[in-house]
């Protein structure tokens, strides 16, 4: 599948990092910063990827650094994934782009075909990765239709959970076998032995 200026995609890297000890997008696999690895996938499907991250960090400088769109939380929004999704779907409107593609910057090993197989199911619509472990609803797909719905769950300081927002918009859940390969990387540790086992079958 080629990249479409109808497919914006972002990838979610405004957390805190704390078990991490240090900002997890910069940090890097195989000599390339974990954002750059959810960049690529995205763009894959993507004409255009922006990163939402927060204001004054090492993610905000690497991103401009990569010509990357910065986007923050809006003022007022409750900190977590929702309101990433939020400043996406603005951005994506802006574009004039029908369709939103999320990922985690932290989860280096999400297959290669994540985002085909999500717009294939979608159908303009939304979809979200499903495992044997269970919903995957920081990889998804929002149509831009959504958010006057994100709005409206986000008012007040609220935050729900971004898999019930999805299924409120009606996502279509998209199975997936290896639910190793959703693994976020939590730790420096699991980091380290993520490199390992990538040495070892390389």
């Amino acid at each position: 599948m080629s990249p479409s200026s109808a497919v914006v995609g972002l990838v979610l890297a405004g957390g805190r990092s704390v078990r991490f000890g240090g900002e997890k997008a910069v940090a890097e696999l195989d000599g390339k910063p974990l954002l750059a690895w959810a960049v690529d996938r995205l763009r894959s499907v993507c004409a255009s990827v922006a990163v939402n991250a927060r204001p004054g960090t090492e993610t905000e400088l690497l991103a401009r650094a990569l010509a990357l769109p910065v986007l923050h939380d809006e003022a007022g929004d409750a900190t977590g994934p929702l309101a990433g999704v939020k400043a996406g779907l603005i951005f994506a409107q802006a574009q004039g782009a029908h369709t939103l593609a999320v990922t985690p910057c932290d989860a280096p090993s999400l297959p290669d075909d994540l985002f085909v197989r999500l717009l294939a199911h979608a159908r303009g619509g939304a979809a979200m990765a499903e495992t044997s472990e269970g919903r995957q609803p920081l990889c998804a797909l929002w149509p831009v239709s959504a958010l006057p719905t994100v709005r409206e769950a986000l008012a007040g300081g609220a935050h729900p959970p971004t898999w019930k927002l999805l299924e409120q918009v009606g996502a279509v859940k998209v199975f997936f076998a290896d639910a190793a390969a959703f693994a976020n990387v939590n730790t420096r540790d699991e980091l380290a032995a993520l490199a390992a086992r990538r040495a070892r079958r390389d």
